[in-house]
């Protein structure tokens, strides 16, 4: 069986910058095809970058839309591995990963050729690389990780303009690059698990962000102020930005129904904690804001979207509990 390297003709010439050519024409398959997953396969599909683009569901009707826009059924992750040569998943976290890649109708089950596997999950760092370095012995460097995070939610997904935060060597990059490409911005930011550490430095900046403005609304809102203009101001000034603008109507309405759930917070902080431990960082934000994502979850609000947060501060003035100064 041929190398990595020479099924996917990467060699010393190959780097971050390679545009694309011969190599963009890849056998795709995709995985985890939700909210975001489902227009990233329409835009791949759209784009005629991939030679052909295979999807796998818990059902085929999950998939509909994917198989609509041209792409083809495969009925277990087993079929999907014969059929790719790069598979891009979607997917919550690496428990959900696992669970499609092991067992008799599992990805590494269909392994007959070297593949490179594209993780967009947000995950832990080291869970990446320790898992990169077990497909490495078990598949005798067959299969080659990148992980590839990222921020801009269902309509940065829907418009093509994602941040893709990418951890991996180049070779692996130029392969993915021209797919990627497809959904937004991909960046190479360093070897394996880079792309999750930037996506927890992301999601504390997003956090943050998202706790003053729920603090600002609940605080304006008591004083009398109208939340739409309130919003217009801020949107005008240095308080403005693209999570402002994402979040506005659902602020001024208290919609919080799911889009991205809050309970995904909890655990993105989770690996920002460990990562500031794991390099000695002291971050007296980050420890403030997972515990207060961690309290927001234990109160039962983890299944609601993001801008839920809102109500968290507006009824913790009455919320039973741990004495939290007001």
């Amino acid at each position: 069986m041929p190398t990595f390297e020479e099924t996917f003709e990467i060699g010393p010439g190959t780097g971050s910058d390679a545009g694309p050519g011969a190599d963009s024409r890849r056998r795709v398959g995709m995985i985890g095809l939700g909210s975001m997953g489902m227009p990233m396969a329409r835009n791949l599909l759209a784009s005629g970058v991939a030679a052909r683009v295979c999807v796998n569901g818990r059902s085929r009707g999950r998939v509909r839309p994917a198989l609509e826009a041209g792409a083809e059924w495969c009925d277990s992750p087993r079929k999907l591995a014969v059929a790719s040569d790069v598979i891009i998943t979607v997917l919550p976290d690496l428990p959900q990963l696992r669970e499609v890649l092991e067992g008799e109708d599992g990805l590494l089950a269909g392994l007959s050729q070297p593949l490179l596997l594209v993780i967009c999950s947000t995950s832990s760092p080291a869970g990446i690389r320790e898992l990169a370095a077990e497909l490495e012995q078990r598949t005798d460097g067959r299969v080659r990780l990148l992980d590839a995070p990222l921020s801009g939610g269902a309509d940065g997904a829907e418009a093509g303009t994602l941040s893709i935060m990418v951890g991996g060597d180049e070779g692996a990059f130029a392969v993915a690059r021209p797919l990627l490409a497809t959904f937004g911005t991909p960046v190479l930011l360093g070897p394996l698990g880079a792309g999750e550490v930037a996506k927890a430095c992301n999601q504390m900046v997003v956090a943050s962000t998202m706790v003053a403005l729920a603090e600002a609304t609940v605080i304006a809102e008591r004083a009398g102020l109208d939340l739409s203009k309130l919003l217009d101001c801020l949107g005008g000034g240095y308080a403005g930005g693209r999570f402002l603008e994402s979040r506005r109507q659902r602020l001024i309405d208290k919609d919080y129904t799911p889009a991205g759930l809050a309970r995904y917070m909890i655990k993105d902080l989770g690996f920002a904690t460990d990562e500031a431990a794991r390099g000695g960082v002291v971050a007296p934000q980050l420890n403030t804001l997972a515990a207060l994502y961690e309290d927001l979850g234990r109160r039962g609000f983890g299944d609601e979207d993001l801008t839920v947060t809102q109500r968290y501060i507006a009824e913790l003035d009455r919320l039973p509990g741990e004495g939290r100064e007001r």
